[in-house]
């Protein structure tokens, strides 16, 4: 009797730990990119400088639905966007301010309870957005090097992500960008 005491004992508690482990691996792999406002990310380059991915994107856009699900859910686009870049998800219809450069852009045309389409924010056509979602990349002074439209699966998301990082200096000819893409091999799944 002491005997199936003992191994009911020894099965719950490895049961328990069995829950906590399933528990603790379920919560890192529900890691999320560390979104911030573009205000925020200024400021953070402040401490740290890094270059800012911002994702312009707009409520209606059905790719943009799929990047936010299928891209940037991926662990390692979070691990490497987390480790390298400030990261701003920016709605390109907002109604709200945004301070930038010493400017304040708003958005005039902004009409509530407005379904599908409403006014660009004065931002985003700053930014040279003109499709969305697109991917406006930031130096580490907050100056736009490039906004890339588009969805991007993880592994055509790498090839920019570290480009970005690793390869522009601030000036790149386009020759260099062409060798660089032609010969990339994606390690993101």
């Amino acid at each position: 009797m002491k005997l199936f005491a003992m191994s009911s004992l020894g099965n719950a508690f490895g049961t328990i730990a069995l829950i906590f482990i399933l528990a603790s691996t379920t919560a890192a792999q529900q890691a999320e990119v560390n979104w911030m406002s573009l205000e925020e990310a200024v400021a953070a380059q402040q401490d740290e400088p890094r270059k800012i991915v911002m994702d312009v994107y707009t409520q209606w856009c059905g790719p943009c639905k799929m990047m936010m699900s299928r891209t940037f859910t991926n662990q390692q686009v979070i691990d490497y966007m987390n480790a390298n870049y400030y990261s701003v998800k920016f709605d390109a219809e907002s109604p709200n301010p945004v301070q930038f450069k010493g400017k304040t852009f708003e958005n005039p045309g902004w009409k509530q309870n407005v379904r599908g389409r409403n006014s660009p924010h004065q931002l985003s056509r700053a930014l040279n957005v003109n499709a969305y979602p697109t991917l406006v990349y930031l130096d580490e002074n907050a100056d736009v090097i490039a906004p890339i439209s588009g969805y991007k699966t993880p592994p055509q998301l790498e090839m920019y992500l570290k480009f970005f990082v690793e390869k522009f200096d601030g000036d790149v000819v386009q020759s260099e960008w062409e060798a660089y893409r032609d010969s990339f091999q994606p390690t993101f799944q």
